[in-house]
């Protein structure tokens, strides 16, 4: 007597049909992951490589303590002590002020001229200065230069050296045997005696404008 099993027959059927849909399923969906981390993976390495073309070039420090050598300058524009003072040496005029007043002048073509830029090459001279025979104002250096000595009729604005060891500076007229320093640019007796005034007068002497 044979006996058929047609209700576990369409059991089993409809169980192989579920194995096979699951695993279509799962095999769409380790493909879809498979896609979506090789898209992401794609994005960022592109990411990354845009970041790096479109980088800053790191700041390059400037170099410090370097000697100026086959002239070039130190950075930041630092010269050292004995440059300032080759350059100031080299300079052909200097400044004069009085209060709130800067006079600018050139050097006269002498050793006593040169031996006072010299001297202002150290440092800002100031001189106490004094009116001395209605025409000048006079004041002590400190120190002794060397004279050259020559008949001279003096104009408002000529710096003097007197005897060596004072600084004149005229603002009128004058006659004798004096050494010339220097000359302020388009000085007038007026100008001058504006800025200096009646008396006594501090006045600074030096390469650097104010």
């Amino acid at each position: 007597m044979m006996v058929f099993t047609i209700g576990n027959r369409n059991t089993n059927v409809l169980r192989c049909k579920k194995m096979k849909r699951s695993k279509k399923i799962t095999i769409a969906a380790f493909l879809l992951s498979a896609f979506f981390c090789l898209y992401a993976f794609s994005a960022c390495q592109q990411q990354s490589e845009d970041s790096s073309a479109g980088k800053k070039p790191d700041k390059q420090e400037k170099p410090t303590g370097q000697e100026i050598q086959d002239g070039q300058q130190e950075p930041d524009g630092q010269e050292s002590q004995n440059q300032k003072e080759e350059n100031a040496v080299n300079n052909s005029s200097f400044y004069i002020t009085a209060g709130d007043t800067i006079f600018t002048a050139v050097f006269a073509d002498n050793s006593s001229a040169q031996a006072f830029k010299e001297l202002l090459s150290k440092g800002d001279l100031t001189v106490n200065m004094s009116d001395y025979g209605s025409f000048e104002k006079v004041g002590e250096i400190g120190t002794s230069l060397p004279r050259n000595d020559e008949q001279i009729t003096t104009e408002p604005g000529d710096v003097i050296l007197y005897l060596g060891t004072s600084v004149t500076i005229y603002y009128d007229t004058n006659s004798w045997s004096f050494t010339r320093l220097g000359k302020i640019e388009g000085a007038t007796k007026e100008g001058l005696l504006s800025a200096f005034g009646k008396g006594d007068v501090s006045v600074t002497f030096s390469l650097t404008m104010p």
